[in-house]
This record gives C-alpha cells, structure tokens and sequence, in this order.
C-alpha cells in the first residue's frame, strides 16, 4: 500500500469518525496485523471503541492469532473498505434514483451505522421521514419494508456474515458474491405502526432519548440478523451505466436503452466477475423493452445487428435461437472505457501529439522509434522527446504491456494525491470559516422553528437580518468553493473507478 493511500484512509477516517479513530487506524495500515496490547502500546491510545468503531463498519477484520490456537486476536485495518468513504455520495445517489427517498434514507442510515437490523432501520427510516412531513401525516411501516425488501431482492444490501468468534473474519468488506445460503433471504418481521415525530429536545433530552432508544426491549422477529450496504452490487450498477452512457455516446439513446434492457434483466443473475452477461433471446429483449419507446419487431432486429458489427464490441452473438441469443461483452466494454479514459488523460496532460503517439502504441502493442516516427507522421526530434516524456511518466515501457500499463496509472499517477489534496483543501477552507458556517446553521434552526411554530414575516426579516451582507457574500462563495471541491472528488473517483474495473476484469478472466 502507498504511503498516499495510506494518507487518504487517514484523511477520510478523520473526517467520518474522528482523529482519535484515524490514529488507530493509520497504525494499523502501517503496522499491519496486531493484537490488541501491541496497538496500546504503541499508539499510548483508548483503542478498544476506536477498535470496535472500525470494526462496526467492517473497516477493520479480526483474526485468531498467527501463533496458533490461544493466542491474542489480531486486528488488520482494510484499506480498500476505507476507500470506499469516498463513494457514499454515490451510493446514497444512486438508492435515491432507482428507490426514491426512502431507499435513499436506508443506505444513508446503513453506511453511517455500519450494520443495523431490518426493524431497527425501518424505524429510524420512518421517523425521519415523518419529521419532514407536514403536520399531522406519518410514515407507515409497512412502506418502508416494502423499500427496504426491494433493495434486498436486487441485492444492494445483503445479511452480515455470521461471526464465530476470534477464528473468523469480523465484519469485513462485504465479498463479491454471497458467502452463505440466506444472505439475500427477508426474515418474517412484526412491525406494525407508524414513524414517531421527535419534539425538539432540549438540554440532556437528546441523551436521555438516546437511553431509552438502547432499553428498549420490544421483539420483532429479526434478533441478531443483521443488514449491511452490498458495495460490489452497487459497483456493477455504476459499471452497467458506464457502459450504457458510452453506448449512447457512440451510437444513439435507442442503442443505450437495448443495452439497458439485457444489463436490467441480468443484473442480479450475472455475477460481478463474470465476462459478459446470461444469454436473452432477442424475443427476450423484446418483451422487455419499455413500452414508452415503442420500437418494432424488425427495427429492434436491425439495432442489435448494428450493436453486434460495431467494432467497440459492447454487444455480442451467441446463438441463433429465439431469433438470436445476445450477450453484453463487460470485460470488452471496461477495457474500451478504460482506454478512452487513458488515452483522454494523456492529451489533457501531454497534447494532441502525444496523445496519437500512445493510441498508436495500443494499437500496435510493439514499434520501434522509426516506426513510430512513420507511423504518426511527427519529425524525429520531436517523436523522440515525447517518448522520452511518456516514458519518464510510466506510460510508456520499452515492451509495452497494456494490463500492467493501468496498473501503473493506479499506483503512481497522482489520483489518490488528488482526491487526498481536494479533502485536504476542503477541510481547510470549512476550518477557516467555521465561526461564520456555525452562524449560519444557528439561524436556520432558528427559522426552521419559528416558520413551525407560525411567526409572523416581519419576526423572520428580522432574524434573516442577523447576517450581513458581506457575510453572506463570503457565504455564497465559500459554498461555490465547496461545491467546486466535491464535484473535483466525484469525478477523480470516477475515473479510479473505471481503471479499478478494468484492473479487476483483467485478472479474473
């Protein structure tokens, strides 16, 4: 693990769980495996809640000591399930788009408490939802089971594994496919009712509610089944986007919806490793093609023709039955995505030269300098100088290998300096303006209860008068600064995203 990754894991546990949390497990990337008197010793630090923390949210595993049976459990910190901080948007995104808000508030709650129970979540799901419903309208119970069943049948959340005690992995990474018969089986839950409006709590009220919350001892059939947020599944969805997004690109919004039809109908079939999809019959895709594009039989024949012959080979053939059997190519499809990103990432960095001396090398696999001079019509000097420069920059071998090419982008372009220096700069500017970000937060909440609470206008002019106007100037500009930082990290991440794939692709197959 590189020592920028390392300080990324640092950065997003200090941001999500504190600095105390980020020390233990900044060692543990560091150190290794370590039982738990080795981590006090060498950290002079309350280890055992920042211990339970990360293991709560499976960013950390446990394991029967490396000197046999008796010996002290050890702990290892799991960088890549610390990564995945940077994706939360995406995955609380994602739920709101496919499953509305309620979707949304489930894998919010879930990624923020690590695991949690089907009841317990349900509950705390609709009493968020009841607190932003207007005056005497409530949640029912029975709705958020029914979202929460569907995020279960389609597989972004799965059953945590159980644990066996110290011989068995804590609660790690969710793995790639299901490791246990009932990780995708909805126990029978007895929940009836309606979510709970919170009254403003006031002073020690919060804690006190927080108490009661833990004693309360009423059964509902889940006890001891616990739910956690299935990383992998959402991976494929972003992966099946990526794909239908470059269809549309290459081709047109009829071709990107065919392909969004077989993704659909074989997204819980098909597994993550897989090379391409479970066959469907062009009858199949047919039937399933939503009603509101309403393509013909023969048109529908002609556009899966057309998907087959392009050369991007997103689309494959497989058999003639059912008027054709059609598979989606994922391994073929990551590997062209991959290359347009690197090949993007070289004319952004290095020029339009360059950029045409690297897409010759893919394409070619091996040439000489001569060859390459002929071959991209650029004068000897020059040719020269820019393989020099792709070369110094690890893009480049004097035998190129288009697998270990990627894998080098990953391990030393500087992506994850990026995202680390966006956090970084983030975190500095929120510092900065703290006294004023706090100010601002007071006033709301001093709005949000008198709008509640029917105040007159002029009562709020007055309290929105609190803040100046260079104030909120700085305001709007620190927000814009803010936002700019963040669409920054979403777009590194996606561009990490699709090179992890593709890495990923190429070692199973």
């Amino acid at each position: 693990m590189t020592a920028q990754e390392i300080r990324l894991c640092g950065l997003l546990l200090q941001e999500h769980f504190g600095e105390v949390v980020e020390k233990v497990g900044t060692h543990l990337l560091r150190r290794g495996a370590q039982n738990l008197r080795t981590i006090v010793q060498e950290t002079n630090l309350s280890v055992k809640k920042c211990l339970c923390v990360l293991v709560q949210h499976g960013a950390c595993c446990f394991t029967s000591g490396r000197k046999g049976p008796g010996s002290p459990t050890e702990y290892r910190a799991c960088s890549d399930r610390i990564l995945r901080v940077l994706r939360y948007p995406r995955y609380i995104y994602t739920a709101k788009t496919l499953y509305g808000d309620t979707g949304e508030l489930i894998i919010e709650e879930l990624l923020q408490r690590g695991h949690m129970t089907m009841s317990g979540t349900v509950k705390t799901v609709a009493d968020r939802l009841t607190q932003n419903m207007e005056e005497g309208h409530s949640m029912d119970y029975s709705e958020v089971s029914s979202a929460f069943s569907k995020l279960v049948e389609t597989h972004f959340l799965q059953r945590c594994p159980p644990v066996g005690g110290a011989g068995t992995s804590g609660t790690t990474a969710p793995a790639a496919a299901p490791s246990f018969p009932e990780c995708y089986s909805v126990p029978h839950v007895s929940l009836i009712g309606r979510g709970k409006r919170q009254l403003v709590p006031e002073n020690g009220e919060d804690q006190r509610n927080a108490k009661r919350a833990k004693m309360d001892t009423e059964t509902h059939g889940d006890e001891g089944i616990h739910w956690q947020v299935n990383f992998e599944r959402f991976h494929q969805h972003f992966r099946d986007q990526a794909i239908i997004s470059a269809v549309a690109n290459k081709l047109d919004q009829t071709s990107s919806e065919i392909v969004r039809t077989i993704l659909r109908m074989s997204e819980v079939t098909t597994s993550a490793t897989a090379a391409c999809t479970k066959p469907l019959s062009a009858n199949e895709v047919f039937r399933s093609l939503p009603a509101s594009y309403n393509i013909p039989r023969h048109i529908l024949d002609q556009y899966l023709t057309l998907l087959v012959d392009d050369p991007m080979e997103f689309v494959g053939k497989t058999g003639e039955s059912g008027g054709g059997m059609f598979v989606v190519n994922l391994h073929r499809a990551l590997a062209n995505l991959a290359r347009a990103t690197v090949e993007s990432i070289v004319q952004e960095r290095f020029g339009s030269r360059s950029a045409r001396i690297f897409r010759l090398l893919l394409r070619k696999r091996h040439l000489e300098q001569k060859q390459v001079e002929d071959f991209a019509m650029i004068p000897a000097k020059e040719a020269k100088d820019m393989l020099y420069t792709l070369l110094s920059h690890n893009l480049v071998q004097l035998q190129v290998n288009h697998n270990s090419l990627i894998d080098k982008m990953l391990l030393k372009c500087p992506f994850w300096v990026t995202v680390a220096n966006l956090i970084e700069r983030r975190l500095f500017e929120t510092k900065e303006n703290k006294r004023l970000l706090e100010k601002s937060q007071r006033i709301e909440a001093i709005l949000a209860s008198l709008q509640a609470s029917g105040a007159e206008p002029e009562q709020l002019s007055e309290v929105e008068e609190m803040i100046s106007a260079p104030e909120k100037q700085q305001l709007d500009v620190l927000k814009l600064h803010v936002n700019k930082l963040d669409s920054a990290e979403n777009q590194v991440d996606e561009t990490i995203f699709i090179l992890e794939s593709y890495v990923s692709s190429t070692s199973t197959s």
